[in-house]
């Protein structure tokens, strides 16, 4: 287990961008998209599919798992961002859309729930088995392993299920290397932010959220989630691309704190969970009207993100709000 709080001094650009959408709560092959995204189905004719049948297609479940892959100066560094809720969609999703397991040279996992955490056993498995025993970074945050919930309306709390612990990841084959601070990926090629500020007087979280107190006996309110930290990308030409998987810390607050961390390089694109489903969902007026700010050429809501929410960027950003689903490419 390595540790890691080093300060970022730069950000390498890259001269192509492209995701992969592993796993999405959404599917949707039907929509028509812009040339710089590709359709699932698309993907899977590319990877072999011949007739389209039930079997054949990608399953879309509650969570986000995108592989982040950064071409410059002719070589290729990928990254895992997260691995959904269970390990059989990564399996059934990764081998339909023809991922390579074994390019993956980093994983991350943004924040200490289920359904972005579930699944990377499986996935540690994957690209344990086609890498050649390559070691394999995977970052993530300490106070990510203390088990978490939610309390509800008769103040009992629905437990999360335990994410994987060090140990056992340590064991499929990941070099875990926990940290809080800011970090650079892959020869200076991606960024992983540190805890986000929390600036903006509404996005306050999700005050259901709850945590095991130290003593493991009874829960603890929890709603900042400080564990959670976002992945950025410089693209040539383009500025920066954010990856936020759930946007606990308010997507506003994720975007302030990319900017604060390369002031000279425009934000370019916003890509993940956004949290706007439920009671964030009184934030999406606000959210929508501070974006605005930012000069995003590209938002692409994923995950918890919520139809209500897409309708109103959708209204307010027109052409540049592309909604993620699984399977789905992403050129940047």
């Amino acid at each position: 287990m390595a540790s890691t709080n080093t300060a970022p001094v730069t950000l390498r650009p890259l001269d192509r961008l492209t995701v992969r959408v592993l796993i999405d709560n959404a599917t949707d092959s039907l929509s028509s998209n812009p040339p710089f995204v590709q359709t699932e189905w698309v993907g899977l004719r590319a990877a072999g599919m011949a007739v389209l049948d039930g079997d054949c297609v990608c399953c879309a479940n509650h969570g986000l798992s995108l592989v982040v892959a950064g071409e410059a100066e002719g070589t290729t560094s990928t990254v895992l961002f997260d691995a959904g809720p269970a390990g059989y969609a990564v399996q059934r999703n990764g081998f339909r859309l023809g991922i390579d397991f074994g390019a993956i040279g980093a994983a991350v996992l943004s924040h200490g729930h289920w359904d972005h955490a579930g699944g990377l056993p499986a996935a540690l498995s994957l690209i344990r088995q086609h890498n050649r025993g390559r070691d394999l970074p995977l970052y993530v945050h300490p106070d990510m392993f203390r088990q978490r919930g939610a309390r509800q309306g008769d103040g009992s709390v629905l437990p999360h299920k335990p994410i994987p612990g060090i140990e056992e990841m340590s064991d499929i084959g990941a070099r875990v290397v926990v940290g809080t601070g800011p970090t650079l990926l892959l020869d200076e090629r991606f960024f992983l932010s540190g805890e986000i500020p929390r600036l903006t007087p509404y996005e306050t979280g999700y005050p259901p959220h709850v945590r095991r107190a130290a003593d493991g006996t009874d829960w603890e309110p929890d709603p900042l989630i400080m564990d959670e930290r976002f992945l950025a990308a410089h693209v040539r030409g383009k500025g920066l691309v954010v990856f936020t998987a759930c946007s606990h810390a308010g997507v506003v607050n994720v975007l302030t704190a990319a900017h604060a961390a390369f002031p000279d390089i425009p934000l370019y694109a916003v890509m993940g969970g956004l949290h706007l489903a439920g009671p964030p969902e009184a934030r999406i007026v606000d959210t929508v009207r501070d974006l605005a700010a930012f000069g995003l050429q590209r938002i692409v809501p994923a995950h918890c993100t919520g139809w209500r929410a897409v309708a109103a960027l959708a209204a307010a950003f027109g052409d540049a709000v592309v909604p993620a689903a699984v399977g789905k490419g992403f050129m940047f």
